[in-house]
């Protein structure tokens, strides 16, 4: 069946769709951005007062690209009346409620984004070679379709659960359900915070002062061997890079898979400055007393059970290979987000790359479909791309990447090499040298 096919067809509106939205409008391209929420939503379970992002502000929606475009995060700055504000403040680390501020107003910009619109299967129209996008509204369960010849999937990560903990009954949460729990949890006589990363630290941090107001106890509990803090040295910095991009994406998939668990800490560890404040207020508060908390390293929740009143958790100290069980009354689990392939592409699975291990095969341009560059993913290549694929400071080159995919000329200038270090063997390196002094074949 016919009917108006557009150039993009953009699936999910978070950050990094979102970005490639405001970037198309310069390109010509006819461009639409679906998604089943009712408005942009960002992270909303984590606004926690006074929290930031953990990139600097030029890691918006575009400036990276184009620090020309009206939608930047400095423009949302000079609309509302926060620009000079923002200036004498000397920081630049946005608050996360200013991000997703920013982010809703640059959405409502946009005339090209549907919400309501959830997408439940993707089709390939063989007799005109466009993809044909199957929307139900969730608003009133009509359905249609989205016809269009590239599609951008953009439906970002999932909370995550440990094994051991899935399908517990009672009052456990996710963190990205903490703020709208969180009154509930002071109320309780005892919380435990699962998880290693800042959203664990964050809760911590947050509840912390609420053992002598509210009178609980506050536990935190993570299998890390410490609480490692982000590592943001700026030559680590450097491999958020196209270099270190290319050099990730060509290693062999198992070295990809060590190295992606070997650098978890550089990318989801906790802010330095974090970490010393929750140790400045433990400090604080222990000067009235003991404080009711107690933080537990090397420690893995091997299994829960909830009796209707608390959980009993059973807890494995990973050096000492030795297990003790504590109870609670609530659980937060800051257990993360992972990335899983969205059903709806089902039908066009064999249409796809698939890796080894059942993944997407994400190309380095992103696409996912045979080189056919008809088919793109974001923030969905961690296990192919490394560690820029979460990084809000790389969406603006993977968007102009893809821009520049589907034009066929970049539209956004796109830099090839910005890092000081080489991260493979150098192209000017010399050959090694055998015994007798002759030249190995390489």
């Amino acid at each position: 069946m016919s009917g108006h096919v557009h150039d993009v067809v953009g699936i999910g509106i978070g950050p990094f769709n979102l970005g490639l939205a405001c970037l198309t409008p310069p390109t010509g391209l006819d461009a639409v951005f679906l998604d089943g929420a009712d408005g942009f939503r960002w992270h909303h379970g984590m606004m926690i007062e006074g929290a930031t992002i953990q990139v600097p502000f030029l890691a918006d929606l575009v400036t990276m690209a184009d620090p020309t475009s009206e939608y930047s995060f400095l423009n949302w700055l000079k609309q509302t009346g926060r620009l000079y504000p923002f200036y004498i403040r000397e920081s630049f680390s946005a608050l996360r409620v200013e991000y997703d501020a920013y982010c809703r107003w640059a959405a409502e910009r946009l005339p090209n984004l549907r919400w309501n619109s959830e997408v439940v299967a993707v089709e390939h129209d063989a007799a005109e070679d466009v993809y044909v996008v199957r929307v139900m509204r969730t608003d009133t369960g009509e359905e249609s379709e989205v016809r269009g010849r590239h599609v951008v999937v953009g439906v970002g990560t999932r909370p995550a659960v440990p094994r051991a903990l899935q399908g517990l009954a009672g009052p456990v949460i996710h963190s990205s359900e903490y703020r709208e729990r969180r009154d509930a949890l002071r109320a309780s006589g005892s919380i435990t915070v699962v998880g290693s990363g800042q959203s664990a630290a964050e809760i911590y941090r947050d509840l912390l002062e609420g053992t002598r107001a509210d009178g609980y106890r506050l536990d935190w509990i993570t299998r890390s061997p410490r609480f490692f803090p982000m590592e943001y040295t700026k030559l680590t910095l450097e491999m958020t890079s196209p270099e270190y991009t290319d050099h990730f994406h060509a290693l062999p998939l198992d070295v990809r898979s060590h190295l992606g668990r070997e650098q978890r800490s550089l990318y989801k560890g906790i802010s330095g400055d974090l970490v010393d404040d929750i140790y400045d207020t433990l400090y604080r508060l222990s000067a009235e007393g003991p404080v009711p908390t107690t933080l537990l390293t090397d420690t893995e929740v091997t299994s829960a059970e909830w009796d209707g009143e608390r959980y009993r958790l059973r807890l494995r100290h990973g050096t000492l290979d030795s297990e003790h069980e504590r109870e609670t009354e609530s659980l937060v689990l800051a257990t993360g987000y992972a990335a899983e392939t969205p059903a709806f592409l089902s039908l066009v699975a064999d249409r796809l790359d698939w890796d080894a291990r059942g993944r997407l095969a994400v190309a380095r341009d992103y696409s996912i479909d045979g080189g056919r560059g008809r088919i793109f993913v974001q923030n969905g290549e961690e296990h192919t791309h490394g560690l820029t694929a979460p990084d809000l400071g790389f969406g603006a080159w993977r968007n102009s990447s893809i821009l520049a995919s589907i034009t066929g000329r970049e539209v956004y200038p796109i830099e090839r090499r910005i890092a000081f270090q080489d991260f493979g063997v150098p192209a000017d390196a010399s050959a090694p040298r055998s015994a007798e002094g002759l030249e190995v074949a390489r």
